[in-house]
């Protein structure tokens, strides 16, 4: 009897374990860590208490960077930019606005009148070249309209021209000796067309040279050199060749009206004389009137107005 109760403590000490299913859930059955599906082409991450493999730096990793970088804010560059009109300042366009109330208020002056207020608004620090615009009331799609001559103005233009004559034999030594630039025949039309030279403001041809010099047409007609008989630079066999080259000389303008039916040119410079300038204006204007074609209905001179390179244009009575 003894030796039974002897044997329990033993019996107590070596009790078995409880069964599994009798465990508590979290010991009898761990949860396994989920391993995420990486992308083809990429490695698994590793299971939850396994060291990270090392990670290679990415070859691509540098430009991505430099492609996701914001862009550098351009420039700005001084002074104006391409394609945009030039400021005007608040005291220049103060003056212009002063002179054209200026010109309102004369309404139409008489020439000596017009001329002083043009001297009065100039504002250029260079020797403006004065100019006389004239509106005709002419049809220029009509060709017994069409409006074309030249002027010897009484004080010149307050320029030298370069006067070429296109002429042969005892004409050369005439055009030279009344101050002519360029005299002579082929060797002067060979230069043209070979050379391009065109170092003149004024060509002058006589009647027999313009079998020859017709071949520059498209050099000379585009810039207004080539000689015409309406210019009155194509001089006839009963014509002065000395005569001719003396007034071109001495500042012989041409002009031709626009398809607008306008007539302008210039007349001298603003630092002439008040009575010169008038002078050359009147010589000018009175000219373009004796022009009058027969066809031409209604009022012929529309209008008159003189202005500086630089000015404002001054309507005028006359």
């Amino acid at each position: 009897m003894a030796k039974k109760q002897a044997d329990k403590p033993d019996e107590a000490k070596e009790k078995p374990a409880a069964p599994a299913s009798e465990q508590p859930a979290a010991e009898a059955k761990k949860p396994r860590a989920s391993k995420a599906k990486a992308p083809k082409g990429e490695k698994a991450p590793a299971a939850a208490g396994e060291p990270a493999p090392p990670v290679a730096p990415s070859p691509v990793a540098a430009p991505v960077a430099a492609t996701t970088a914001a862009p550098a804010a351009p420039v700005k560059k001084k002074g104006r930019q391409p394609g945009r009109p030039p400021r005007r300042g608040k005291k220049l366009l103060n003056k212009l606005k002063n002179d054209r109330q200026k010109i309102a208020k004369a309404g139409a002056p008489p020439l000596k009148q017009a001329i002083a207020l043009l001297k009065q608004i100039k504002r250029a620090k260079f020797d403006e070249t004065v100019e006389v615009h004239m509106s005709l009331g002419i049809d220029t799609t009509q060709s017994d309209q069409m409006i074309r001559g030249s002027v010897p103005l009484p004080y010149g233009l307050g320029k030298v021209k370069r006067v070429v004559v296109f002429c042969q034999g005892d004409n050369i030594a005439k055009a030279k000796e009344a101050g002519a630039d360029f005299a002579g025949g082929d060797e002067l039309i060979e230069k043209i067309q070979k050379e391009g030279w065109l170092d003149f403001d004024v060509a002058l041809a006589t009647q027999d040279m313009m079998g020859k010099v017709s071949r520059l047409g498209k050099i000379l007609g585009p810039r207004g050199l080539m000689p015409t008989p309406k210019a009155g630079t194509v001089l006839t066999a009963g014509q002065d060749v000395a005569q001719a080259v003396r007034e071109q000389k001495a500042g012989k303008v041409e002009y031709r009206a626009d398809k607008g039916g306008n007539v302008h040119a210039g007349v001298g410079k603003i630092s002439f004389d008040d009575d010169k300038l008038a002078a050359n204006i009147t010589a000018f204007v009175e000219q373009v009137r004796a022009a009058k074609p027969a066809g031409v209905k209604g009022h012929y001179v529309k209008s008159i107005t003189i202005a500086g390179t630089m000015t404002p244009g001054i309507p005028v009575t006359m």
